[in-house]
């Protein structure tokens, strides 16, 4: 299996995956971190790819969406953006009815 094909079936493997530097309890930049706080905040589960593990996987994914930069958020297998999409569709209230359009069911915050 080549590197696309590897990188593809990690965007599948989950219902939101984000392609990060660190994990989620230890982001390892600034762009990650702010993207799992909107993430942890808005409650909507994620499953976080380390890129800093595999530098292949750190390469391709840039080719894979054509997109320069990491973090990249992905959704049921769409590519969404990075921090600055991320952030923005936050604070104009357009990711969480992405999310229910999608059929991501949202933690209950204020158990967390």
């Amino acid at each position: 299996m080549g590197i696309r094909e590897e990188i593809d079936a990690i965007v599948k493997s989950g219902d939101v995956v984000l392609f990060m530097k660190g994990t989620p309890q230890f982001p390892q930049c600034g762009f990650s971190g702010q993207v799992v706080q909107i993430l942890d905040h808005v409650g909507i589960p994620f499953k976080g790819v380390n890129v800093l593990e595999n530098d292949m996987v750190r390469q391709g994914i840039k080719e894979y969406a054509n997109w320069p930069t990491i973090p990249q958020l992905y959704v049921k297998g769409e590519f969404v953006g990075g921090c600055d999409i991320v952030r923005e569709m936050f604070q104009s209230g357009e990711l969480i009815p992405l999310m229910e359009e999608k059929g991501i069911a949202l933690r209950d915050r204020s158990i967390a």
